[in-house]
């Protein structure tokens, strides 16, 4: 038996936390790691008690036709890396990582391509004191994003989407 590698370890326990996920279009699942030590996780969905998108049957932005990296006050769910990120203590996630999966239910439960945080989550990644950030692109392949690159390189002085 071949042993996987942490990264890619960490990123399938990512997929399992997508499992819990209540989102009609995609569904994310995010780790936070420190010390080889799992931190929290979250996945995509309502705030406690709202009724999920899942249940309604429906997405309000889909029926608004809003398209990606707009409108989120519309959406119902908190993302990954944000309910990740309010079910830890800061000095837990101080130089730690977030390993984030995504899957497309609009593609056949493929991976999303090209996934990245939105805004948002990039600025609270930052705040939490993360340093490093591992993006799935499919079963084996991942992104390395060092948070400090959000920093430097800040879309919302361009006018530009977070993704």
């Amino acid at each position: 038996m071949i042993r996987r590698d942490k990264t890619n370890y960490y990123l399938d326990l990512a997929e399992v936390v997508i499992q819990r996920g209540t989102c009609l279009r995609k569904q994310y699942g995010a780790v936070i790691v420190k010390n080889d030590e799992v931190v929290s996780t979250g996945y995509v969905g309502a705030p406690r008690g709202r009724a999920n998108c899942i249940d309604l049957g429906f997405c309000i932005r889909e029926q608004l036709n809003v398209p990606r990296g707009e409108r989120y006050e519309l959406c119902r769910s908190v993302h990954a890396e944000a309910n990740a990120i309010i079910s830890a203590a800061r000095e837990r996630m101080l130089g730690s990582s977030l390993y984030l999966a995504g899957i497309d239910l609009k593609d056949n439960g493929n991976y999303v391509q090209n996934a990245n945080p939105c805004s948002m989550c990039k600025r609270m990644i930052i705040n939490a004191g993360i340093e490093v950030l591992y993006i799935r692109d499919d079963k084996e392949n991942f992104r390395v994003i060092k948070v400090q690159d959000y920093v430097e390189n800040d879309e919302s002085l361009r006018g530009q989407m977070g993704y």
